[in-house]
């Protein structure tokens, strides 16, 4: 499908992913479009992934809610409209803000997060979390927990 135009409508997605209570739906994984990915995401207020690194461009646009960003040295609050750029190998992490929020994941050429999403999903099972397990599927797929 990658060089061909394709449309994907609200009933034409796929189930969203259960990634350690993140809700991320995949559009259009790096396969499909020959070169970016693109996942809506929705979380609870205080959910979000721990500082980590990965080999891929990524950006994130805040549709609804605020998200607390941190890159580097630095910590923002991104409130709906906001882009967040984060280049390959930058170590990020982000918290969803009061009452949670709702964002637009675009990765990178290289990326693996749509596998990433999808093994979270089908090898982590709801509940308090495996941490070495996370860790180790985190780290087939691409990404480096930071310490």
């Amino acid at each position: 499908m990658g060089n061909e135009p394709f449309v994907v409508t609200p009933e034409a997605y796929d189930r969203a992913l259960n990634v350690v209570g993140t809700k991320v739906t995949v559009l259009a994984s790096n396969e499909a479009t020959g070169g970016y990915g693109i996942t809506f995401q929705q979380g609870h207020e205080g959910t979000g992934p721990p500082p980590h690194s990965h080999g891929w461009d990524e950006a994130f646009f805040v549709i609804k809610g605020s998200v607390e960003f941190s890159y580097g040295e630095k910590t923002m609050v991104a409130a709906p409209g906001t882009l967040v750029h984060l280049p390959a190998g930058t170590v990020h992490g982000f918290r969803y803000g009061a009452g949670g929020g709702e964002m637009l994941e675009i990765t990178g050429q290289g990326s693996l997060a749509a596998n990433m999403f999808t093994a979270v999903d089908q090898e982590i099972p709801p509940g308090p979390p495996d941490i070495p397990k996370i860790v180790e599927v985190l780290k087939k797929n691409g990404v480096t927990l930071a310490e």
